[in-house]
């Protein structure tokens, strides 16, 4: 298991500031697992400073995992820091700020 998380930290270090990828995306990506596996690795990580969990969203760009992290506004406030807007725990314009893995690869 320990290299399933590896995997997933090592896409999610892949996402740019100021954009957003989903758990699917990412499960999708490493076609290994779920977006729920994908989410239970992402909260293994939370306190690690290199692991930008908070770029993880749902798939309608919700912050499903606000609560994961020491506070529950810690996952916005650090979206915001990145110049992402986020109104009622939903990213805006999340189509244009959707990341998806194999972006860089083409």
């Amino acid at each position: 298991m320990d290299n399933y998380l590896e995997l997933v930290y090592a896409v999610t270090r892949r996402i740019p500031r100021g954009r957003v990828t989903t758990y699917g995306a990412i499960a999708d990506y490493l076609a290994l697992g779920s977006a729920r596996m994908v989410g239970w690795a992402l909260h293994q990580s939370i306190g690690a400073a290199d692991v930008p969990a908070h770029r993880v969203v749902n798939r309608k760009g919700e912050l499903s995992g606000r609560l994961h992290f020491p506070t529950p506004t810690m996952m916005q406030q650090l979206l915001e820091s990145e110049g992402v807007v986020v109104v009622e725990n939903r990213v805006q314009d999340f189509p244009q700020r959707f990341w998806h893995p194999a972006e860089d690869e083409e």
